[in-house]
């Protein structure tokens, strides 16, 4: 099985947690207490979320999201 590596895009949440989400895997999302627990989080939903593909009979997307910063002026 070939490792794919997957955007995953974290968001400070209301109050002091955080989210994510995998814009090539609509539907996955975690949460987590801090950064790190919420990484950790996202990993595991990712596998589950393939995993879960892969039962169903659905071909697995391949990463073709990007990200980048762009400067504004506020």
């Amino acid at each position: 099985m070939e490792a794919r590596k997957y955007l995953v895009i974290l968001e400070h949440a209301e109050g002091s947690n955080f989210s994510a989400y995998v814009p090539d895997l609509p539907g996955c999302v975690s949460t987590g207490d801090t950064r790190q627990e919420c990484l950790r989080n996202i990993r595991e939903a990712i596998a589950l979320h393939i995993e879960g593909m892969r039962e169903d009979g659905l071909p697995i997307p391949e990463p073709s999201s990007e990200a980048d910063y762009v400067a504004a002026v506020a």
